[in-house]
């Protein structure tokens, strides 16, 4: 690979500063996810792990783009990327050339992702005014039928944020436990 050919501001100890190391992640990524991803959600795993530079990673994708090797097409309504055939080749013998700490951070984050993005396809939460605070409700299904509906206080925003955001961290340990105390 390239030596250092790309920006270093807001990568971390470890990360990328070759260009092509920085497609070779972009396909590993598209290659090794089990489902496709948004430019978003890629950008979040790169980004989020400081694996590569935010410029280069959109000039990179670009690139990859211009060449076929990327292509895009919607996938349950939203815009997902796509690796092609021969990039994903290329990708095999690429993806050995990347620091094995990296490949692991990339797949870790993005499997991160893809599980909040399920969860939060799977579990409808809406947050609503209620008195002096707002009501947190949530609606856990498994795609056709509701399995739980909870609603909860909250004294302000932020803490209705607060309790989304944990709940979706595991939302069917929640289910669980709650059923399991009503069970009991």
């Amino acid at each position: 690979m390239d030596a250092y050919d790309a920006f270093a501001e807001g990568v971390g100890e470890g990360g990328l500063r070759s260009r092509a190391e920085i497609k070779a992640l972009i396909c590993y990524i598209l290659r090794n996810l089990d489902m496709p991803i948004t430019n978003e959600q890629l950008n979040e795993i790169i980004l989020g792990k400081a694996l590569a530079n935010y410029f280069e990673v959109s000039q990179a994708l670009s690139e990859l783009a211009a060449n076929g090797s990327v292509t895009s097409a919607y996938r349950d309504g939203r815009e997902c990327l796509l690796l092609s055939g021969e990039a994903a080749l290329a990708s095999d013998v690429l993806e050995r050339e990347l620091p094995k700490s990296i490949r692991e951070k990339a797949i870790n984050a993005g499997v991160e992702i893809i599980t909040r993005a399920r969860r939060e396809r799977e579990t409808k939460i809406d947050i609503e005014p209620s008195g002096d605070g707002y009501t947190v409700t949530f609606a856990i299904s498994d795609g056709k039928d509701v399995l739980m509906r909870l609603s909860v206080y909250a004294a302000d925003m932020q803490q209705a944020e607060h309790i989304k955001n944990n709940f979706l961290q595991d939302p069917v340990r929640i289910y669980s436990v709650i059923l399991a105390a009503l069970k009991a």
